[in-house]
């Protein structure tokens, strides 16, 4: 019993590291964002506050979170000031799936776990448009959220098609299978069908439309300040840092216990600023056509194709 309780402690204690790490990682990705784009658009970005503006994001929490909380008349109180908590909770609790050797959960089913928390952020979207009692949030919110699950079909295909091929819902299986060779050169089409798909699922450029300029001013979330405005855009870079993690794991097979699985962790965020400094936003009614005419079709043909070389493998007896 005693042993169980020290085993569930440590457990605990390493997954608040974890969360304070992705922390710490979420507030320089918001610096590193702001330096390319600086010098993607000619100029410097961040370098006053700290030596070349590294103590940048911590003056930019200190402002947020010091600034007074605006609250709409009209809005829902109790339901508009959780939706932002809930939407961070829900982007930090994914980071419990992964695949460490040791001093974390070991999920078997972590696949399912990360689609269930990727359908439970739908609903903080939606809630915190709604809840806001303005028209531009609540259009801001449906299209975060219809732009949100079309995509999130083909993320489950193409996971689908991997936990076919591995016959498990555990990431640890992509670890495990890829020592000797990976899914590089098998699987490029559907790699090439992920990452647009995580650029929309984050509401990233080019497929920010709930953050239209002309004509929805900023998206879901514009009645939010301070405090809520800063735990929304905390969540969206968290659910950032997340999606280069789970690119690296499912396409590439790295282990988060080697150091170089951190280094293409981060080239891909570095991909994610380089993609919204250079590509325009899409036009919206080429949003759902790329979403259920080009991307659904191929993650079917992959699934069925997966299908097909798991039984082949299981008739030779491979």
């Amino acid at each position: 019993m005693e042993s169980n309780c020290f085993v569930l402690l440590v457990e605990i204690v390493n997954y608040l590291v974890l969360i304070i790490c992705v922390l710490l990682g979420v507030a320089f990705v918001t610096l590193l964002e702001r330096k390319i784009l600086g010098y993607i658009q000619i100029r410097k970005g961040p370098n006053k506050v700290g030596y070349m503006g590294l103590l940048q994001p911590f003056s930019d929490a200190v402002k947020l979170f010091s600034k007074e909380q605006t609250m709409p008349i009209m809005s829902n109180f109790i339901v508009y000031y959780l939706c932002p908590v809930f939407s961070l909770f829900l982007s930090l609790l994914v980071w419990s799936v992964m695949p460490y050797d040791v001093g974390l959960v070991s999920f078997n089913m972590s696949i399912l776990f990360f689609f269930c928390c990727l359908g439970m952020g739908v609903y903080s979207v939606m809630v915190a448009g709604w809840a806001s009692n303005c028209k531009y949030s609540l259009l801001g919110s449906l299209r975060s959220v219809a732009q949100t699950i079309s995509y999130e079909v083909s993320l489950a295909l193409i996971l689908l098609s991997f936990i076919e091929l591995l016959g498990g819902f555990s990431l640890k299986l992509f670890v495990k299978y890829q020592n000797n060779i990976g899914f590089k050169f098998l699987s490029l089409p559907l790699k090439l069908i992920w990452f647009p798909s995580c650029l929309a699922e984050t509401n990233r450029t080019p497929f920010d439309f709930a953050e239209g300029e002309s004509e929805l001013v900023s998206g879901f979330n514009t009645e939010y300040s301070s405090g809520g405005f800063a735990l929304i855009f905390m969540a969206k870079y968290s659910s950032i840092l997340f999606m280069s993690v789970l690119f690296v794991i499912v396409f590439l097979g790295s282990s988060p216990c080697k150091p170089m699985f951190y280094l293409k962790s981060m080239f891909l965020a570095f991909i994610f600023v380089w993609v919204r400094g250079t590509l325009p936003r899409l036009r919206y009614d080429k949003l759902m056509y790329l979403a259920w005419k080009s991307f659904l079709p191929v993650s079917i043909n992959y699934l069925f194709f997966f299908i097909g070389v798991k039984s082949l493998c299981f008739v030779l007896n491979l």
